[in-house]
């Protein structure tokens, strides 16, 4: 949650996966499983910028997973229950 939760604040330009890492304190191997599944799950973007790879929040999906939540949630019932 913290990698998505930075990437969100980053905002579309994103950030370098260093930049992560120090922001997060996530262990660079740790870091890399975790941006990879999320990338795998189109929760994220990668692009390469030279010998850095940049990171985004994918607002595209983002939005769509809230949208669909939002409708389906619990068939209509109370999700509280």
């Amino acid at each position: 949650m913290a990698v998505f939760r930075a990437l969100v604040q980053a905002g579309p330009p994103g950030m370098a996966a260093g930049a992560i890492a120090r922001r997060t304190r996530i262990a660079p191997s740790s870091l890399s499983f975790h941006l990879k599944e999320l990338n795998h799950a189109g929760l994220v973007k990668a692009r390469q910028d030279g010998r850095f790879i940049f990171y985004s929040a994918n607002f595209a999906t983002v939005n769509a997973v809230l949208s669909y939540l939002t409708e389906n949630c619990c068939g209509g019932e109370d999700c509280r229950g």
